[in-house]
């Protein structure tokens, strides 16, 4: 048995169907009593439902979370949750709203209520992440962790199918990356290998069938398994350059993370065996990296960064920022190597069956 040091951080987890129906409850567990509502512009309609289902507790909706959280928008919402003065803050979307949420409580006391309604994950990290001047800074504290969170498949149907696949992959690669993480224990690595399974069999089904809230159900466990890695060892050559190639270019979160992972776990192949193999055994596969490239394509999710968006001839920019700072990955960063993996992520192509280290 490995050594290892094992860490929970505290969040109170609602889960179920219908769930929402507690958000009074919650916030009343908080100690809270005026709540600033927390939403992108495409989910307005999402926060007047909140705001009406909680009336008078509610000090005010901040609409304007968009992803990577510039620190222009973070600067507002903490302005406005002053302003009208909130005691907590209730974020409900997918990352970007969360990450919104944990900017204000990073520079105040508020805590924060999440409701997500994708499969990012990020309402279960003391992760957060600003982007100012073009450069995505990430960091960890406590103080950004929300207190709770309200897990509702109901709130998952009006996801896009698209949406779903590449917000699910996005969750895959918080648990895949977990399961070689420098700091992994054992029972993370349950976590990460359940979440991936549990989202692995949930996706398809939910794309076959958008109204089967079991499948959704199945999904949003996933994702908060997923999540829980994510929060409680660190990451490694994905993440870095997920956060590279977002911050950088604004390319969209998830779309990055679905067509990035499989080439990740291709480079780390060698140096990550067992890894790799519960990865693939949790997928239903026989390579890790192909079985994601396919479970992506399977799902019609995008397959290039090409196709989301990265400039032409900005690989070697790419490589260089990765290089800096970097994150530790079982396989040291090797420029060459880096410059193939991200030359493959932009055309597309799908990862060989192993990769010499």
């Amino acid at each position: 048995m490995q050594d290892f040091i094992y860490s929970s951080p505290a969040s109170r987890v609602i889960f179920g169907a219908g769930s929402l129906r507690h958000v009074i409850r919650e916030i009343d567990l908080l100690g809270a009593g005026r709540a600033i509502v927390l939403s992108t512009p495409e989910q307005r309609a999402d926060a007047d439902h909140v705001a009406a289902m909680i009336g008078e507790r509610c000090a005010g909706i901040f609409d304007r979370a968009v992803m990577h959280v510039p620190i222009e928008t973070a600067r507002q919402a903490r302005e406005l949750a002053r302003q009208v003065n909130a005691d907590c803050a209730i974020a409900i979307g997918g990352g970007s709203t969360t990450g919104l949420g944990k900017a204000i409580a990073l520079e105040s006391p508020l805590p924060i209520l999440a409701i997500p309604t994708t499969y990012a994950g990020s309402e279960m990290t003391p992760i957060y992440g600003i982007t100012e001047a073009g450069l995505k800074k990430t960091g960890r504290d406590m103080r950004v962790l929300p207190k709770t969170v309200i897990y509702d498949p109901e709130l998952t149907v009006g996801l896009p199918t698209s949406l779903s696949a590449t917000s699910g992959i996005n969750a895959i690669a918080h648990a895949a990356e977990g399961l070689y993480a420098q700091d992994a224990n054992p029972i993370i690595s349950l976590f990460a290998e359940e979440g991936i399974r549990a989202l692995a069999q949930g996706l398809p089904a939910v794309l076959a069938n958008p109204s089967d809230m079991e499948a959704r159900s199945q999904c949003l466990y996933g994702a908060w398994l997923c999540g829980t890695v994510l929060g409680s060892v660190g990451m490694a050559l994905h993440h870095k350059l997920c956060h590279t190639l977002g911050g950088t270019y604004n390319l969209p979160h998830a779309e990055t993370h679905t067509v990035v992972l499989p080439h990740a776990l291709a480079y780390n192949a060698a140096a990550a065996p067992d890894a790799m193999k519960r990865i693939a055994k949790a997928l239903g596969g026989a390579n890790a990296s192909q079985a994601v490239y396919d479970l992506a394509k399977a799902l019609n999710a995008p397959l290039s960064l090409k196709e989301i968006g990265m400039p032409e001839g900005e690989i070697d920019r790419c490589v260089e920022i990765a290089m800096q700072n970097a994150y530790a990955n079982p396989r040291p960063l090797e420029k060459a190597a880096l410059r193939r993996l991200l030359d493959d992520a932009f055309h597309g192509r799908r990862p060989a069956a192993s990769e010499a280290p």
